[in-house]
């Protein structure tokens, strides 16, 4: 009896791993055999997600799904763009229409689970904030009861309004489009008194209003909005490559490694930390089923994410975010990746 049970455990064992590497690298072969990545994004939010008038798609957003195409097909440009509203987007993720939803969208509980989703990192660190216009007279979102606050659907911000005005002892009265370009109108146009939105959202719009300067950011932050790409569970090769991808963005910064100085330092770089990130050495890509110079790749292409950040975002943009918490760890920031090792 004692040996039948051994050989029936042994056989269910053997039956779950049969059953997870069946479903191993569907989406990367998918990739493959079609030649490019599916990427959901926003319909439009300049420095995130947003095409140009020439219909190229620019943004934070955009250059993960571009380094995730670094990775795996070695072409950046190898990426094809779904625009998706709040309401739209994780329906397409869960039916497969894209391979990867990198839409300025909060990690959640509920998403991370319910939702048969994985959250592979954290892309940007954001928190809700409020918008009004200067002639309101506005200092504070304290200063916000009874007011009309435009917002999108199908979002956290909805939740996390409810909360802010219930616990300061306020009402408001809720103003809910589909798409953030009906918002602006909306906010524009003296429809609400407030716009409410992640940060980093806010001051992607507002530089989309007739005077930008007739609006300010207030200063209060009311929610935590871990912004990251997501894929669908049950893929966890798909679900680390798109993880690693970003890590290496990450670490690549954290090394001193650009765009720049990457094919040197994969040549002269006598730092194995360096050396394991670009494939000098060590076999790393083949963990993640991928070429060895994966990494390599994603840098020499798009940067590291300091580059990526300033160069859709940064200082130095119409948006003109600072770093703040996305600034690496050891730089007074939170953005940290694990070890590639």
């Amino acid at each position: 009896m004692k040996k039948y049970k051994l050989l029936t455990t042994f056989a269910v064992i053997l039956f779950s791993v049969s059953a997870v590497n069946s479903h191993a690298g569907e989406i990367l072969n998918s990739v493959k055999k079609k030649g490019f990545i599916q990427c959901g994004v926003s319909t439009g939010l300049p420095g995130f997600s947003n095409a140009d008038d020439k219909g190229v798609w620019k943004g934070l957003d955009v250059d993960i799904c571009r380094a995730v195409a670094a990775a795996v097909l070695g072409d950046a440009g190898k990426v094809r763009f779904t625009p998706l509203t709040s309401k739209e987007r994780f329906t397409a993720l869960q039916s497969g229409e894209v391979d990867i939803l990198s839409r300025n969208t909060t990690w959640t509980l509920t998403r991370d689970t319910a939702l048969g989703l994985n959250f592979t990192g954290v892309s940007y660190f954001d928190g809700q904030g409020f918008m009004v216009k200067k002639n309101l007279g506005v200092k504070s979102a304290r200063e916000l009861d009874g007011a009309a606050v435009c917002l999108n659907a199908g979002t956290t911000t909805e939740l996390n309004l409810g909360d802010y005005f219930r616990a300061n002892k306020m009402t408001y009265t809720p103003v809910v489009f589909d798409k953030p370009e009906e918002t602006v109108r909306a906010f524009e146009t003296g429809r609400c008194d407030v716009f409410t939105a992640d940060q980093s959202q806010l001051y992607a719009l507002r530089i989309q209003l007739g005077n930008p300067d007739s609006a300010i950011v207030l200063p209060e932050v009311v929610s935590k909005e871990p912004l990251g790409p997501v894929v669908r569970q049950g893929d966890d090769e798909w679900f680390d490559i798109v993880k690693w991808t970003l890590f290496a963005l990450i670490n690549a910064e954290e090394l001193g490694i650009n765009s720049g100085n990457v094919s040197g330092l994969k040549i002269k770089s006598a730092n194995p930390t360096v050396r394991r990130l670009l494939g000098a050495e060590g076999n790393k890509g083949k963990d993640l089923g991928l070429p060895n110079d994966w990494a390599y790749n994603i840098i020499k292409q798009l940067g590291n994410y300091e580059e990526v950040f300033e160069r859709n975002v940064g200082m130095r943009t119409p948006l003109k975010i600072s770093r703040g918490l996305n600034r690496l760890w050891n730089k007074g920031g939170i953005m940290y990746a694990p070890p590639i090792r």
